[in-house]
């Protein structure tokens, strides 16, 4: 939201009220309160008539300090607000001199500048990394009797700005207005299914504006020097953290906001859906399972889409029986096929629905002022929504979806959330403009929770298009509706980029597309990018998207790169477990992992799978790759050929192929099983070693995310050792680009296509390879 008119006018319809002294400053147990006037003040006379702000500053937590902005501080206060945790044993320090007052979080401080024109500055290991200067705070008064509150901290000049959520626009920032405000826009528009206020600089520190209602950035597009936010009110919230990287800022924001839950290793697998509005019965199900099956397609997750229900019912929770005549059986005939179930459903209550009535009578649907149900048109005929701040709701929502769950479903697709009126009132009082965005966290949260109660923590997992600060608990989230194009496929990679690095570990999309149907060109390409994703469904609106529909080829592609996928496994959900702790996403940005290389920073095509695998999807017909290798030496991990990093990479690739590199210095552990995602991740796994410079480790876990082992490598100029933390199963290691050994103690070897391969004897922990001259 824009106030000024150009450098040095402001717009006609504001009255900007900005800090320019500091006049008093208050230190409490664990915190300094400053206030500032808008104007100088230097006599008695100048005390009169002069609005105060009051800045309180503290630190919840180490290496992060909160600034909390006050005009007015009598209004009522009404919910919802973020949930954050705060580590109430950390300690901070505060110093006082003439000229600066300081608050000190670890090696973060903010220090208030007494002297001259207003000055904060916020520094990390004492060099600063942003600062607000004179007016950047202010009080806004609108014609039209709004009130806002602002803030402005600096940018630097090679400064990069990322996340704010899933945004499918360019990657970087800078220069774009992003309204914090949940819509349901589709992948093409500056619209967003998951709008988070936080942001993440590429100068190690990161800014959270603790507010669920509408946020709006200027990210270098009102004061190209400035990343400015502002809210409607007389307050201002928000956390600035920092870190020695980029990756250290998301785990901090993390920890504040919570850390994504692990998902059940099952979910990693195929994902096979009815599509949206295509004709389909337990006949056409079944044609598809069976198909899959039959072509050595590996599928893991059956969806149902919208229609399981009658339509106009949306939702009622019923299979429609003239469509599904004994939905217990089938659901049943499904499992014994090997299947995990999912089925569609939003948190709305049609007219048309036999619910609707109860819910209504029970004030579990949002009401208006004169406490008729709020309804409109508008998706559904007469839909009603659920009023999730009712206890009583929450639990009726629930017991609907357990009888689900209880009679073979596993999970959910939980569909919409953005749709929220304003124009209501709820059980609990919140305010609906901030509950605007953060209805989808309760709406989320109701049906994780029942996911939990009846599945266990370890197999609770949804599929969920919207979000906001903190459902990243949630998980697995995806990417909205996107059209069958590559530039849909490229805007869809943007915005799962954006949201991890905004805190979410996993991300899905629509494997060739939601709206229409793709070519089959288009279709084979995003199957790779898809299931070299961390999850991976097949989904669409108005055709189906078995391979078969396409071409022969098409399912060769499926094949392949599902397999793949699976024998990745061991890899794949290391990291799952790793974000669990971290908050890091599987898919990351390329800047996240090469922060000091500045091309990585503009890289939004690409993308690193987990920290040691380079991902980059083909995004035209002719089948051209053009992407860049950081330094090193990678390895191609379906040909097994080495590449110089350093520059831009320009290929043909035909559709069984994909640019997919290993890092240098990288132990990837490859399994042995390729028709599922589920199973012992450490019976007769491969470790393959690349590049290996000096030292290298890995770790496997278990499907139920506990650390089974962990190999270690370590070079010198004359050999390689390899520990094992349990030696009992059998394994093996590729040392690749190695190939002249003189011996092999605690191992058969055997050398093949330029690498050395390892059969350790049972029980042995520790190889050492001794290289040839």
């Amino acid at each position: 939201m824009k106030f000024s008119d150009g450098q040095w006018l402001t717009r006609q319809e504001y009255t900007i009220i900005g800090a320019v002294q500091v006049h008093e400053i208050i230190q409490g147990e664990a915190s300094m309160t400053v206030l500032a006037s808008p104007k100088p003040i230097v006599d008695r006379y100048g005390q009169l008539d002069t609005p105060l702000l009051e800045i309180t500053f503290s630190a919840p937590r180490r290496e992060m300090i909160r600034v909390q902005i006050d005009h007015h501080k009598g209004g009522r206060k009404r919910g919802p607000v973020f949930t954050t945790k705060h580590d109430h044993k950390h300690q901070a320090s505060f110093t006082e001199t003439e000229t600066t007052a300081i608050l000190t979080s670890g090696d973060l401080s903010v220090t208030v500048h007494k002297e001259g024109d207003w000055l904060i500055t916020f520094s990390y290991q004492g060099k600063t990394i942003t600062s607000s200067g004179s007016k950047s705070i202010a009080h806004i008064l609108a014609q039209d009797g709004k009130a806002y509150m602002r803030e402005q901290l600096s940018l630097q000049p090679d400064e990069m700005i990322y996340a704010l959520g899933e945004r499918f626009t360019p990657l970087i920032r800078n220069g774009q207005v992003v309204d914090i405000w949940n819509k349901d826009g589709g992948t093409n528009t500056e619209q967003s299914y998951k709008n988070v206020p936080f942001y993440l600089s590429n100068k190690g520190y990161g800014v959270f504006v603790n507010h669920p209602e509408w946020v709006s950035f200027e990210v270098g597009s009102e004061s190209v020097s400035k990343s400015q936010f502002s809210v409607e009110g007389h307050r201002l919230d928000y956390y600035v953290m920092a870190g020695p990287s980029m990756k250290k800022v998301i785990e901090a924001y993390t920890d504040l906001t919570g850390k994504p839950a692990l998902p059940p290793a099952w979910s990693f697998g195929l994902w096979l859906s009815t599509s949206f509005t295509t004709n389909y019965d337990e006949a056409t199900v079944t044609q598809f399972i069976d198909g899959m099956n039959e072509r050595d397609l590996p599928v893991h997750v059956f969806h149902f889409d919208c229609f399981w229900m009658k339509e106009f019912e949306w939702c009622n929770f019923e299979w429609y029986r003239r469509v599904f005549p004994e939905p217990e059986k089938m659901l049943q005939r499904l499992k014994e096929k090997g299947l995990k179930l999912s089925v569609w459903i939003n948190p709305y209550i049609a007219q048309r629905s036999p619910l609707f009535q109860e819910a209504a009578a029970n004030g579990y649907l949002l009401k208006k002022e004169n406490g008729d149900v709020w309804q409109w048109d508008l998706w559904q005929p007469g839909m009603g929504v659920v009023d999730f701040t009712n206890p009583d709701a929450r639990i009726w929502y629930q017991d609907h979806l357990r009888r689900l769950l209880e009679m073979g479903v596993d999970c959910f697709k939980t569909d919409f959330g953005e749709r929220i009126p304003t124009d209501v009132v709820y059980h609990d009082g919140s305010d609906p403009e901030k509950m605007h965005n953060y209805y989808t966290f309760l709406y989320n949260q109701t049906v994780f929770d029942v996911l939990k109660q009846v599945k266990g923590n370890h197999e609770a997992v949804l599929f969920a298009r919207s979000a906001t600060a903190g459902s990243q608990q949630f998980p697995v989230h995806w990417g909205g509706d996107c059209a069958a194009t590559y530039s849909s496929m490229a805007e869809s990679l943007r915005g799962g980029l954006s949201l991890g690095m905004s805190g979410f570990g996993y991300w899905s999309h629509d494997i060739g597309g939601f709206e229409s149907q793709s070519t089959a060109d288009l279709y084979k390409r995003w199957t790779a990018f898809g299931l070299l994703s961390s999850h991976s469904r097949l989904h669409g609106n108005k055709s189906y998207r078995v391979p078969w529909v396409y071409d022969e080829e098409a399912t060769d592609v499926l094949r392949q790169f599902t397999k793949w996928k699976c024998r990745l496994m061991p890899y794949l959900y290391a990291k799952a477990c790793e974000a669990r702790t971290t908050g890091l996403p599987l898919m990351r940005a390329m800047v996240l992992e090469f922060q000091d290389d500045p091309t990585c920073a503009f890289l939004d095509r690409q993308y690193m799978l987990g920290d040691q695998l380079l991902v980059a999807p083909i995004f035209n017909e002719e089948g051209l790759a053009h992407y860049y290798v950081p330094d090193g030496r990678w390895t191609n991990l379906l040909t097994g050929k080495t590449v110089e990093g350093g520059s831009w990479k320009k290929e043909h690739h035909d559709h069984l192929s994909i640019p997919l590199l290993v890092r240098p210095n990288s132990i990837v552990p490859i399994g042995s099983v390729d028709d599922r995602p589920d199973y012992d991740y450490t019976d007769n796994v491969a470790f393959h070693v690349f590049a290996l410079e000096n030292y290298a480790t890995t770790s496997i876990y278990t499907v139920e995310g506990e650390e089974a082992l962990t190999l270690s490598a370590t070079r010198s100029t004359t050999t390689v050792t390899f520990d094992i933390s349990d030696g009992s199963k059998p394994w093996t290691v590729h040392l690749h680009d190695v190939t002249e050994v003189s011996s092999v103690e605690g191992a058969d070897f055997e050398i093949s296509d330029g690498s050395v391969i390892l059969h350790p004897i049972l029980d042995v922990k520790q190889v050492v390879v001794h290289l040839g001259v």
